[in-house]
């Protein structure tokens, strides 16, 4: 499976949501900037999003998108779902009725078997995963800033 831009960056713009701790929805223009994805790309990501019940919208001059849920409870395959469809790396996976030799084929097994393996990974990570180990990496990152302008090694552990 190869993901598109649309699948890398409606998680990028998720995270984005789901990193601000504002009350109020976040304006299109700010995750743009943020993570360098154009106005109207991202418009129909978040459209699309919006549409699979994972972001909702507010009108009017504080308006924007925000998460339709906690980010403990919107897994990444919900995310991937939404924009790329199956996991499966061929039809035959999704549809046997596609292929004729779908039920003696052995290679069909293997593809059956990356996707079951994609799925689970998909299925196991959230959202809040995925802040978690952004927060950890900021303050990993801040340290290393700091022990750098102390004139000290950065850890090599």
């Amino acid at each position: 499976m190869r993901l598109s831009t649309k699948g890398r960056y409606a998680i990028r713009a998720m995270l984005d949501l789901a990193l601000q701790e504002e009350a109020h929805p976040v304006m299109i223009k700010d995750i743009c900037r943020r993570q360098d994805i154009s106005n109207l790309y991202l418009e129909q990501l978040l459209n699309r999003l919006k549409t699979a019940g994972l972001v909702r919208s507010t009108r009017g001059p504080r308006g924007g998108f925000s998460l339709s849920r906690q980010p403990n409870l919107i897994r990444i395959s919900d995310i991937l779902q939404a924009m790329e469809g199956s996991t499966a790396p061929t039809d035959c996976v999704d549809n046997a009725a596609l292929c004729p030799r779908a039920d003696c084929c052995v290679t069909r097994n293997v593809w059956l078997a990356i996707k079951e393996a994609t799925d689970s990974i998909l299925e196991s990570m959230t959202l809040n995963d995925l802040i978690n180990q952004e927060k950890s990496n900021n303050m990993a990152k801040q340290t290393d800033e700091t022990m750098v302008e102390g004139n000290e090694e950065p850890s090599t552990k």
